[in-house]
C-alpha cells in the first residue's frame, strides 16, 4: 500500500473513532449507555402541550434507565412533517430502534417502509399506523374507551337527552376508534340520546369554541365526552361561565367523561367537576415502548396471547402485533355502572396517583 493510501486509511480510522466517542457522550443517555453496552434508541415525543404527554415524557428517561437503554429524543409537536424529519435525524445518529407515536397514522407509512429497509425496528405507542409494519404497537383498546364513555353517560342520562362528543383528530386511529365505538354504542344501546360530534383535531381552543357554540344552540345538553384531557380546562371554564358547574345531584349538572387519567382529572372527579375518565397508562407506554424496541434489537419475537404484565397481545393484521394495556374507567365511588367495572379516583394502582 502506498503512502497516500495509508494516510487515507488512517484518517478514516480517526474520524470513525471521533464519531464513536461523540456518540458515547450523548447528553440524552440515561446513565447506562457510556460503556456501549446499551442499545441506542430514538424516541420521538409526539407533543408536549398536554398533561398526559408531559407525563409520558417524564417517564421515558426513567424507564430507559431501568431497562439500560441509551436515548436520543426529539419532539414532533403534533406535526407529521416534524416526525418524518426527526426520524431522518435518528437514522443519521445511528439508532438501532425507534419509538414513536404518530398522530397522523396514515402519513407515516413511507417512513416506516424506509426504517424497515434499514433493518431499524419500530414500536409505536398510543397509536397504530394505518399501513406498514412495526415490531409492536403499545396502546390500550381505544374502542373500549368510546364504549365505556357511552355506557357511563347513557346510564347517567337514563337513555335520553343530548350529549356532545369532543372528538380527537380523525386522521388518527385513536380518534376514529373512540368516535366510532361511542357512536355505535349510543345507536345500539341508547337510541334516545342525540350525539353531537364536534371535530377538534386534539386542540383545546377548537374544542372550547365548538362546545360554546353547541351549548348556545342546545342549552339542554346533559353530557360531554372528551376524547382526551386536551379539552378539560376549556370545558370546565365554559360550564362555569354558564352556571352549569354544579354538583351531580343538581338537575343542571352536565355529566362529563374524559380520557387520559391525568392527576388533574382525578382531582376533578373528587371535587365533582367531572364524573369519570378512562385512565390511559402513560407510565406503561413509556416502559413497554422501550421494552419492546430493545427486545426487537436483541432479536426476540412475540406471539398473540396473554402477557406477564396483565395485558393481551393481539394480531391486528399481517406483520403487526398490538399489546393492549389495561385502561380502567375511573369514577367517584368505584362502583360498576352500565355494566362497566370502575376504579375509585384515589385507587393507588392508577398512575395519576403516583405523585
Amino acid at each position: 500500500m502506498d503512502r497516500k493510501a495509508l494516510l487515507s486509511v488512517g484518517l478514516t480510522m480517526m474520524v470513525g473513532a471521533a464519531m464513536f466517542t461523540a456518540g458515547c457522550g450523548n447528553g440524552d443517555s440515561p446513565g447506562g449507555g457510556a460503556s456501549g453496552s446499551a442499545p441506542l434508541v430514538g424516541v420521538d415525543y409526539p407533543r408536549s402541550d398536554t398533561d398526559f404527554w408531559n407525563s409520558y415524557i417524564k417517564y421515558v428517561p426513567q424507564s430507559a434507565k431501568e431497562l439500560d437503554v441509551e436515548l436520543k429524543t426529539t419532539n414532533s409537536q403534533n406535526d407529521i412533517a416534524n416526525l418524518i424529519s426527526n426520524t431522518q435525524t435518528f437514522i443519521s445518529q445511528g439508532v438501532k430502534g425507534v419509538v414513536m407515536a404518530p398522530q397522523d397514522t396514515a402519513a407515516i407509512a413511507p417512513t416506516l417502509e424506509q426504517l424497515a429497509g434499514k433493518k431499524i425496528p419500530v414500536v409505536t405507542i398510543d397509536t397504530r399506523p394505518d399501513t406498514g409494519k412495526v415490531f409492536m404497537v403499545v396502546r390500550a383498546d381505544n374502542r373500549a374507551y368510546g364504549t365505556k364513555a357511552c355506557q357511563f353517560l347513557g346510564t347517567k342520562l337514563g337513555g335520553k337527552g343530548k350529549v356532545v362528543m369532543l372528538q380527537g383528530g380523525l386522521d388518527s386511529i385513536n380518534g376514529r376508534d373512540r368516535t366510532e365505538a361511542f357512536n355505535e354504542c349510543m345507536k345500539k344501546d341508547y337510541p334516545g340520546i342525540t350525539v353531537f360530534g364536534e371535530a377538534t383535531d386534539w386542540k383545546g381552543d377548537v374544542a372550547a369554541a365548538k362546545l360554546q357554540t353547541r351549548l348556545a344552540s342546545d342549552p339542554d345538553v346533559k353530557g360531554i365526552y372528551m376524547e382526551s384531557s386536551f379539552a378539560l380546562a376549556g370545558t370546565l371554564q365554559i360550564l362555569k361561565q354558564k352556571g352549569l358547574q354544579v354538583p351531580p345531584t343538581d338537575p343542571k349538572h352536565v355529566f362529563i367523561v374524559s380520557n387520559d387519567g391525568i392527576p388533574e382529572e382525578l382531582k376533578d372527579i373528587k371535587s365533582g367537576l367531572i364524573d369519570a375518565t378512562v385512565s390511559q397508562p402513560a407510565d406503561l407506554y413509556a416502559k413497554y415502548g422501550l421494552y419492546y424496541v430493545k427486545a426487537a434489537i436483541e432479536g426476540k419475537t412475540f406471539q398473540p396471547g396473554p402477557t406477564d404484565h396483565g395485558s393481551n397481545i393481539i394480531q391486528v393484521r399481517d406483520g403487526v402485533l398490538e399489546d393492549q394495556l389495561a385502561a380502567p374507567l375511573v369514577t367517584l365511588d368505584g362502583a360498576s355502572i352500565g355494566g362497566q367495572p370502575t376504579l375509585k379516583y384515589d385507587d393507588k394502582s392508577l398512575w395519576g396517583n403516583a405523585g
